[in-house]
């Protein structure tokens, strides 16, 4: 493969035609999808799910048909779901309109970015006193039922930075008052568990337990980015427990599992994209030396095991179960952000980065601009999904023309 030729300015240019196709395809389609929980969001796909966590053997013939519909009949979603909007779709949404204005100055996409903003507001989980955001959809897990609209500090963060990014542009004072009130939710309500003498793992939701390397990857920056926002040291401190969790949890190798329960302890490409570009960005804001030595021997293991033998991403380098699947567009869409990211810090990544770029664009775009959401065994998911993983990848290819254009510099948001 030439990388060379892939990394040319004719590559960008391709991107930028991908973007501007794929909101044409957003405009037509409308702002709500099927997901990939449809199959387990109605009452009977939860019962099932349920039954398989707590009974394994009679739970697999219970998932059985809602496994075969994924794996080889996608389409089928509509019959067991409805459309809806996803909060975390909204705030990529936001955060990618953001950067298409910040590039162009074309007042058209401060506006929409500015409309995804409100759509949150409207989102926002309800008996809370702060903005705080979770699934549109009962979420059946391991640990029990996550309740639609508990607050999950997996969604929560985006919209975060989807404030952020927006009130970088037009400093309305609304958008920093939400910010200071989300920051409050996630310091007072994410509950922290002792790991060590000076590290703590928080949970997932309110009520939820602690272990989730993500989870604790998500709120160390969001508290991060308010102690500088706010000039807030109780950020700072409450933030740094949750960093040196991370740093202790990584692996001898450099990776780290999903969770430290000894149950979850699978290793996957967006969940660990996740960890990287939460200790990414915490370093840019601190300087941080311990994330920085953490990033690189993260990235080592990461470049040499997640990705297929044609340097694209693959699902897991240790697998939970047996996957129904070869590919996933929230990998790719994950390490394109990574890759930008840490653009220039880690050469790898920049050759990754194009080969990634090159095969979305010539596989994974349909004609009507969206993405394929994920290669089967056989055929393609074409189900376009918002949550999985449209808005991701459309936010992290504009991620990718801003800093090409800016550099890494001029926001605080990344």
């Amino acid at each position: 493969m030439n990388l060379e030729k892939i990394s040319s300015r004719e590559m960008l240019q391709k991107t930028e035609n991908s973007i501007h196709r794929f909101v044409d395809w957003l405009y037509s389609y409308g702002e709500t999808s099927y997901d990939y929980q449809s199959f387990f969001a109605s009452s009977l796909g939860g019962k099932a799910k349920s039954l398989y966590y707590k009974r394994p053997v009679l739970g697999k013939l219970a998932v059985a048909p809602f496994v075969f519909c994924e794996a080889v009949l996608p389409a089928t979603r509509r019959f067991y779901w409805h459309k809806q909007r996803f909060p975390i779709a909204d705030a990529h949404y936001a955060m990618g309109f953001s950067f298409l204005y910040r590039i162009t100055k074309e007042i058209k996409y401060h506006e929409k970015a500015v409309h995804f903003l409100e759509e949150l507001k409207k989102s926002r989980c309800p008996g809370y006193d702060h903005f705080c955001w979770g699934y549109p959809f009962n979420w059946e897990t391991r640990n029990g039922t996550m309740k639609k609209d508990m607050p999950l500090i997996t969604t929560t963060p985006y919209a975060y930075e989807a404030f952020l990014s927006v009130y970088e542009i037009d400093n309305n004072p609304e958008w920093l008052e939400i910010l200071r009130s989300v920051a409050e939710h996630v310091y007072h309500d994410i509950i922290d568990y002792d790991f060590s003498h000076d590290a703590t793992t928080c949970s997932y939701s309110p009520e939820g337990h602690g272990g989730v390397l993500n989870a604790s990857a998500y709120r160390a920056f969001l508290l991060t980015s308010a102690s500088v926002l706010f000039s807030d040291e109780k950020y700072h401190q409450k933030a740094g427990k949750n960093i040196n969790f991370i740093l202790q949890s990584q692996q001898a190798n450099g990776s780290w599992f999903y969770s430290i329960d000894g149950i979850r302890d699978f290793i996957d490409h967006f969940h660990t994209c996740f960890v990287l570009k939460g200790l990414a960005k915490i370093e840019k804001l601190t300087g941080h030396q311990g994330c920085r030595n953490a990033i690189n021997k993260g990235l080592d293991y990461y470049v040499e095991n997640l990705f297929n033998d044609n340097g694209l991403p693959k699902p897991f380098s240790k697998a939970p179960r047996t996957t129904i699947y070869k590919q996933e567009l929230y990998d790719y869409a994950e390490c394109v952000n990574l890759c930008v990211l840490l653009k220039n810090s880690y050469p790898e990544l920049d050759n990754i980065l194009m080969a990634v770029l090159k095969d979305l664009l010539e596989n994974w775009q349909k004609k009507d601009g969206s993405f394929r959401s994920r290669k089967l065994y056989f055929g393609w998911d074409n189900v376009p999904m918002h949550r999985w993983a449209q808005s991701q990848l459309f936010r992290s290819l504009c991620f990718h023309l801003y800093q090409d254009r800016f550099g890494p510099k001029e926001s605080k948001v990344q």
